[in-house]
């Protein structure tokens, strides 16, 4: 049999599937064909005995399958095109198929060797079989009666791909009929291509200009109008871009640059653009800071969105953000400590919002990202004044959520007046030192009268006060530190009120259920040590082992989620803190941490709850007098003293709960939470 004799082609198809397949021969004869490969390629397929079923019924392989493919679901937009004397004729598209090879017989093949495989291992054990003279042991046979198929089981069923795959695999396919190309049956059907009309002219339709004409052409998809997002978050393409709204178009540039000139922004909306109408559309949703536009907060962070740090919610951020840039229209320098021992939230939320507006410089602080912009301060004078009297709102309303005090705010006749300069370390120092100097006959005069106001509304008549004189050195170093140090205290406030009433007013200093301006810890009655306890006593429920500085820490991210008055803003020393973590039944652990340790002294403080309740009281309380005189352990030394001192060896679960209360390992050692230094 030569090439001449099998067909060329044969084609079939499933038409609820839209799925066509083409079998085409191969010449096995051309000298270009590798008979070997062939031979092997049927071998493995159809196996040494040639039947009807098999693929290659001349043990060669002398054909090829391919499959179609849909290349696109939207094919309104594709026509055929047949040119024909200097006409051009159009035809639209229904459906676009691809085909590509089909590689189905190395399915066969995988088949084939896995059955052959088989039979042989059933040979093998055939044959041990055999050898075995013993009978074989009667086995049971579970009998399972299958259930009613409920109609959710049964929707299940149907949507699978399982089913899916089975339902189509089950469509039978329809053989086709090939005609060649210079077929009489192909060029009759070639003619439905050609326009039926006498002339062009008659048809209504082409009576249209060349855009329309290219409209009715390529008209819009509207599923991929669908699929677009309504504002592109990660990378713009400025074509898509411009489609949208003005007022869209700068709310998504200003939500990915969150800095920007206005000149800037004018470059990248066209010529075109109206000024006023970008003009009214930026103060929506950005502020001027320095002359530049920063984006507003509350477009980073909508509502109901959170911190992906600390979990803060927006409202929070909001608030946090909108003091950072208030610092900015006050100075071109904002240092980050200070931003977050005001607005109380973790270092990285703080960095996150410098980082929109700000670029860090070694030994300085966090510069704001553009230079002052004067030409747009001078241009738009009304603009400027608008944002000022904005800015001014949001500085009372910051004054009042984190009590600031007015005599420590910058005080400017305009907020947007000019560039700041840069204050150094040594000046702050020179500063606070010269300003407690001042301040020091003031202060002597008001101690003395404050301790006069005690003793005259004295109510604790037990409790004494041991007074001791501060002589002028000790009164500037206090001073000094004051200024430089962070204060536990939740009030921000001048050196004045630290000194004598820790951040408390004048009023309220003095009560029967306070000693030196804070509320006596023992006194249950008061609503602050109750607030505080409830905080304690749910932190450590948590956290079992505590330094002083995390729990400050939590501290502070708990007052940052308090709603402004709450009782708890009314300062918080770090004292107050200790007896109330001790009057909550939790216990100071002294580590002895390493001469050489880096640890500050607050984290040097480790508190534990002694006592919660479970099973693993026992169990804690040896672990922690094991750490009171160890600073690192291994794990073999804590396991055998706890099954030394509980009488009974511990299950290596109960040791791995106690470990994960408590410790933290590091470098196959086991350090107390919070003590381990890196």
């Amino acid at each position: 049999m030569t090439y001449d004799d099998i067909p060329h082609l044969s084609a079939k198809i499933k038409p609820k599937q839209q799925k066509v397949e083409l079998e085409m021969a191969i010449d096995t004869l051309n000298p270009n064909y590798c008979r070997s490969k062939g031979e092997q390629i049927a071998l493995n397929v159809d196996g040494a005995c040639a039947d009807e079923t098999s693929t290659y019924s001349s043990k060669l392989m002398d054909k090829q399958t391919f499959c179609s493919s849909q290349t696109t679901s939207n094919t309104a937009r594709y026509a055929a095109a047949l040119y024909r004397q200097g006409e051009l004729h159009l035809t639209p598209l229904h459906g676009i198929l691809q085909l590509r090879p089909s590689f189905s017989y190395l399915d066969k093949a995988d088949a084939k060797h896995r059955e052959r495989e088989a039979a042989n291992e059933a040979c093998f054990a055939a044959g041990d079989s055999s050898q075995d003279e013993a009978e074989e042991d009667v086995k049971q046979i579970t009998v399972r009666f299958s259930r009613p198929e409920s109609e959710q089981a049964r929707q299940r069923r149907v949507q699978s791909y399982e089913f899916l795959q089975k339902k189509h695999a089950e469509e039978p396919w329809v053989h086709l009929h090939y005609s060649g190309v210079k077929d009489s049956r192909s060029e009759h059907e070639r003619q439905y291509l050609l326009c039926q009309g006498s002339s062009g002219v008659e048809n209504t339709e082409l009576v249209k200009s060349p855009s329309e004409y290219l409209m009715m052409l390529m008209p819009p998809s509207l599923e991929e109008e669908k699929d677009k997002p309504v504002a592109p978050s990660n990378v713009l393409s400025m074509a898509q871009l411009r489609t949208l709204p003005l007022a869209d178009q700068i709310k998504v540039l200003m939500k990915n640059v969150k800095v920007m000139p206005f000149a800037n922004l004018m470059s990248l909306l066209g010529p075109s653009v109206d000024s006023v109408a970008v003009l009214r559309g930026i103060q929506k949703v950005a502020m001027l800071v320095q002359g530049n536009w920063v984006v507003k907060s509350d477009i980073l962070y909508p509502k109901d969105s959170s911190s992906p740090h600390s979990g803060m919610p927006a409202e929070v951020l909001c608030r946090g953000r909108d003091f950072v840039m208030w610092k900015f229209t006050q100075s071109r320098w904002v240092v980050r400590k200070e931003v977050a021992a005001v607005t109380k939230l973790c270092a990285e939320d703080v960095k996150d919002f410098l980082e929109h507006m700000a670029v860090v410089r070694i030994n300085k602080g966090w510069e704001f990202l553009l230079p002052y912009d004067l030409e747009f301060i001078k241009k738009h004078p009304d603009v400027v004044q608008r944002q000022h009297m904005l800015w001014s709102g949001i500085q009372a309303k910051l004054e009042k959520v984190y009590n600031l005090v007015k005599e420590t705010m910058p005080k400017k006749p305009d907020g947007q007046s000019g560039p700041a300069g840069l204050v150094s370390g040594e000046q702050r120092v020179q500063t606070a030192k010269t300003k407690a100097q001042q301040n020091h006959a003031f202060l002597e005069r008001e101690l003395q009268r404050r301790k006069e106001q005690m003793r005259a509304a004295t109510v604790l008549p037990s409790v004494q006060i041991k007074e001791e004189p501060l002589s002028e050195d000790e009164a500037d170093g206090e001073e000094l530190e004051a200024e430089e140090e962070e204060p536990m205290d939740t009030t921000p406030s001048s050196c004045l009120s630290t000194k004598l009433a820790n951040g408390l007013p004048a009023g309220r200093a003095v009560g029967g259920d306070s000693l030196n301006g804070h509320p006596i810890p023992g006194c249950a009655s008061n609503p602050v040590t109750q607030e505080l306890k409830a905080f304690v006593e749910a932190t450590f429920q948590r956290q079992f082992v505590l330094t002083l500085s995390e729990l400050k820490r939590l501290f502070n991210l708990h007052l940052a989620g308090l709603p402004p008055g709450h009782t708890l803003f009314s300062g918080i020393s770090d004292r107050m803190l200790q007896d109330t973590v001790l009057a909550a039944g939790c216990k100071q652990i002294l580590v002895p941490f390493p001469p050489q340790t880096a640890a500050s002294p607050d984290e040097q403080k480790v508190f534990a709850l002694w006592e919660s309740g479970d099973m693993s009281d026992q169990h804690r309380q040896v672990l922690l007098e094991i750490f009171s005189k160890n600073y690192r352990v291994r794990r073999n030394m804590i396991q055998s003293r706890l099954t030394q001192e509980c009488g009974e060896e511990l299950s290596k679960q109960e040791v791995d709960k106690v470990l994960k209360d408590c410790c933290v390992s590091y470098g196959g050692m086991w350090y107390l939470k919070g003590t381990v230094q890196s």
